[in-house]
Order: C-alpha cells, then structure tokens, then sequence
C-alpha cells in the first residue's frame, strides 16, 4: 500500500513521517510505501526461519537482522535513495553499519508475502534487488506454502535457483548448508 503516490516526497520528509508513525514504511524513490502489520502465519514463519538461520550462522561472519530494520541500499547500479524494511537479512559485509540503519547490499533478503502486499514484494521488490545487486533473494508465499529462491547470474539478473511447494527441503546457494525443510516451516502449532 502506498503513503504517498506522486513521487514527490524527500527524504528527509520520509524520515519525519516516521518520527510520529508507527507503521513499517519504505521509501523508494520519493514514494513512501507502507506495510500491512504481519498475520499470525506470517509471524509464525518468521520466527522459524530466523531460528533456522540463527541456528546455521553461530560461529559464522555473518548476521541476520529481522524486520523492522532498515536497509538502504546502496551500490554502483541505483540511482536515488531506496530504503526498504526487509523480513529478514541476511549481512556479511560490516562496513555498512550504522546506528540507525545498514548501508550497502545485503548477502541474502527473505521477504514473506501477505496478501494486501504480494505486489510490492514480487516485482517492485524483486527488481530493485534485482537491480542493486542483492545475491540471493527468497519469496515465502504462506498462502501456497511455497518459497522460491532466485539468485543473481553472471548477467545481473535474478534466475529461480530453487523453488519448492509445502514437502522437501529448500537450499541457499549464497549460505552453503543452509537448507530448510519446508513441513518444519510451515507446520500448524499444536
């Protein structure tokens, strides 16, 4: 859903939006989106996955941040400011950390869809990960039960690396060894 349509707020308006707002907003290219609050399912597969990939990354460089926390991206390819609040990150390079937010290009973006937003995250998003230089993106649909995971080519361009619907196990191919048995992530509660 969208705050602002014509494109024409700053950054720093973006910004002071925020400071009396409670609701998840990115900013891409003078467009404020805003976020729906997360479905008991979404959360529920949230968690798992980020104990999944806490579990995996002990003892590993690399870190996971969950939403919200900002990420503005940053690299050679982007025109403009694109700050975006990502499920789940996954960062190896700390040289684009502040205290605020992170600067650069996350290793790994794991979005997980909702029904009010599955746009935003399939092609608006997709394309500017796309676009910057994002790894490896994963889309968890908790509607289908289903995550499909696209990784960039040696063309800059997002390819399906794997893609799997409620049995088996899924793979990361930017984290080796990471994979996830998608019964134990979309398993009901007891």
């Amino acid at each position: 859903m969208t705050f602002s349509q014509n494109g024409n707020v700053s950054v720093e308006e973006f910004f002071q939006i925020r400071e009396t707002n409670e609701a998840i907003m990115e900013y891409i290219d003078g467009i404020v989106y805003m976020s729906p609050s997360p479905s008991t399912k979404h959360q529920r597969i949230s968690r798992r996955l980020e104990r999944f990939l806490e579990d995996f990354l002990d003892n590993k460089p690399c870190e996971m941040f969950h939403a919200p926390y900002d990420i503005q991206l940053e690299s050679d390819k982007l025109k403009g400011k694109k700050i975006v609040v990502p499920d789940i990150s996954i960062i190896c390079d700390k040289s684009g950390f502040t205290d605020e937010r992170y600067i650069g290009v996350p290793e790994l973006i794991v979005e997980i869809l909702s029904p009010s937003n599955q746009s935003h995250d399939l092609v608006t998003k997709l394309n500017l990960y796309m676009d910057c230089g994002v790894p490896e993106y994963w889309i968890v649909n908790p509607m289908l039960k289903a995550i499909t995971v696209y990784t960039i080519n040696d063309n800059g361009m997002y390819e399906q690396h794997d893609m799997k619907t409620e049995t088996g196990s899924i793979h990361s191919k930017i984290l080796d060894g990471f994979r996830v048995e998608m019964e134990e992530l979309f398993k009901q509660p007891v």
